[in-house]
C-alpha cells in the first residue's frame, strides 16, 4: 500500500447517534478482529481532570470489530506514553473508507502504572437504558467489564505498550 492508501477517516457518533467528531488517521498494523489508526490530537490542550490531551499528542487507536469497545493509546509529542482512553461502543464498522464508532456512555482511563478509572456511570444511569433497552445496557456493562479484565491481564491491545 502507498501512504495515501493508508489514510482513513474516523467518525465518532454520540450515544444519540449524532456525529460530533470526524478526523483523519493513518492505518497501522493490528491483530485480526481489530482495525487501528494513528491520529494526531489537533483540538488544543484539554485538561479533563483525570487525563490531559496536548495539541500534537499522538493516539494509536484500536477499534474492535466484533466487541463493544475501543482503546486509544496516548503518547506525548516526545513519544512518552501517557495512558489509555477507552470507550464502550457498539462494535466498530468500516464502510466506504471510514471507521465508524458509536460511543456508549462509559469510558475507561488506564494510567501508565496500570490503574484504571471508569467514567460516566452517572450518564449511563441517567440514560434510563436499564429500563428502556436492557439488552443494550447489559452490553455496555459487559463491555466495561471486559475492558477492565483485558487491562488486568495485559491483553491485546494493552500488551502493545511495554
Amino acid at each position: 500500500m502507498t501512504g495515501k492508501d493508508r489514510t482513513i477517516e474516523i467518525v465518532k457518533f454520540s450515544p444519540s447517534g449524532k456525529q460530533p467528531v470526524r478526523y483523519t488517521g493513518t492505518l497501522i498494523d493490528c491483530q485480526d478482529g481489530w482495525i487501528a489508526a494513528r491520529a494526531n490530537w489537533v483540538h488544543g490542550d484539554i485538561d479533563l481532570g483525570y487525563l490531559t490531551f496536548f495539541n500534537g499528542d499522538v493516539l494509536d487507536e484500536y477499534f474492535a470489530l466484533d466487541r463493544p469497545y475501543n482503546a486509544f493509546a496516548l503518547f506525548r509529542v516526545g513519544g512518552e506514553f501517557a495512558g489509555w482512553y477507552c470507550n464502550v461502543t457498539h462494535p466498530t464498522t468500516v464502510t466506504g473508507g471510514e471507521i465508524h464508532w458509536h460511543d456508549l456512555y462509559l469510558d475507561v482511563i488506564v494510567y501508565p502504572d496500570g490503574r484504571a478509572l471508569v467514567l460516566d456511570e452517572d450518564e449511563l444511569h441517567e440514560s434510563a437504558l436499564e429500563v428502556g433497552n436492557p439488552d443494550l445496557h447489559a452490553m455496555i456493562l459487559a463491555g466495561r467489564d471486559e475492558l477492565l479484565e483485558m487491562v488486568k491481564n495485559n491483553a491485546y491491545p494493552f500488551s502493545e505498550i511495554a
